[in-house]
């Protein structure tokens, strides 16, 4: 079972950066079958981790994950399951 994460500090304040990276690591995940993707949007002011989960709710990415789980210990981390 593979997992992959991504972690999106380096990018915070590059909107358009992180579209992309989102979007690249759900077809990585897509493409090689993975299970899970860690993203860490990190704990700061929560916008980020809004801007992550608005872009997981698009109908078109939605319909390629099965569930998201908030890490109940780590407000900063998210975890997206495939199933394939």
């Amino acid at each position: 079972m593979g997992k992959l994460k991504l972690d999106l500090h380096t990018i915070y304040n590059n909107s358009e950066r992180i579209d992309e990276a989102l979007q690249d690591i759900i077809d990585e995940a897509v493409r090689k079958k993975i299970k899970q993707i860690e993203i860490i949007p990190g704990k700061g002011s929560g916008q980020l981790k809004k801007r992550v989960l608005r872009f997981l709710e698009q109908k078109e990415i939605k319909q390629q994950y099965h569930r998201i789980q908030k890490d109940s210990k780590n407000f900063g981390r998210l975890f997206v399951y495939f199933k394939h």
